[in-house]
């Protein structure tokens, strides 16, 4: 996985979804891990997408997870499911909705990012503009190529470009904890059913307002929390 510093206006990338907790002694080298390939390039032009989805359920162990919403949990249930696990877990990484990992295996990331390369969808998603007026983020988007039957959802994230905590309590007591691309919402913007050009509108949540360092990520996914077809991103 290795930057090349390439930066193409239509580019395929992969999503990596990491789900975290500050709570969990075991998440800060999978944090580590997103840090360093968030952003970054393959060998093949593939833009790597991180989203650190911070979980809820270690909330009560200790220390409250500021970044910590049950729509992330909810999410990762929905992923539990469809992978046929016997529970859901920290540190957790979904690469693309198709396959998922202990949150800090690098040679499994790298090892699923490169299937991903190689079976690259037919289908691409392109943010063409944002515009931000009171509390609502407008965002104008292409989808091209081919869709499957039942369609796709689009999901819209806006996060954080990076974030730290001082932890106090809880298995990371005393330790400095720095995470990249924090979610701080995450919404079903619209059912693609046909491609083209559309404009969707996003609320912009109070915590982040007024604020600077976010950016969006749109991304096209199978119903069901199934395989990501395509995915972009943009500052704010």
């Amino acid at each position: 996985m290795a930057l090349t510093g390439t930066s193409a206006i239509a580019q395929k990338a992969v999503l990596v979804e990491l789900f975290t907790s500050e709570g969990c002694s075991s998440c800060p080298p999978a944090d580590a891990l997103l840090r360093q390939v968030n952003g970054t390039h393959t060998n093949g032009g593939l833009l790597i997408v991180g989203i650190s989805e911070h979980v809820t359920y270690w909330n009560s162990l200790g220390w409250q997870d500021p970044f910590s919403s049950s729509l992330y949990t909810e999410r990762q249930n929905t992923y539990g499911e469809r992978f046929h696990l016997d529970g859901v877990y920290t540190p957790q990484m979904v690469i693309n909705g198709a396959e998922q990992i202990v949150g800090s295996d690098r040679a499994g990331l790298a090892r699923a990012v490169k299937i991903e390369e190689e079976q690259q969808s037919q289908f691409s998603l392109r943010i063409i503009s944002l515009n931000v007026t009171q509390g609502m983020l407008t965002v104008h988007f292409a989808a091209s190529g081919n869709l499957p039957p039942r369609g796709a959802d689009l999901f819209a994230v806006l996060a954080d470009d990076a974030d730290r905590s001082n932890v106090l309590r809880g298995e990371n007591s005393g330790r400095d904890l720095v995470h990249v691309s924090v979610a701080r919402s995450i919404s079903r913007v619209a059912k693609l059913q046909t491609t083209g050009e559309r404009t969707a509108q996003i609320p912009i949540p109070a915590s982040i307002q007024n604020t600077q360092a976010h950016h969006l990520i749109l991304f096209a996914q199978i119903p069901g929390n199934g395989r990501v077809l395509g995915t972009d991103t943009k500052p704010l």
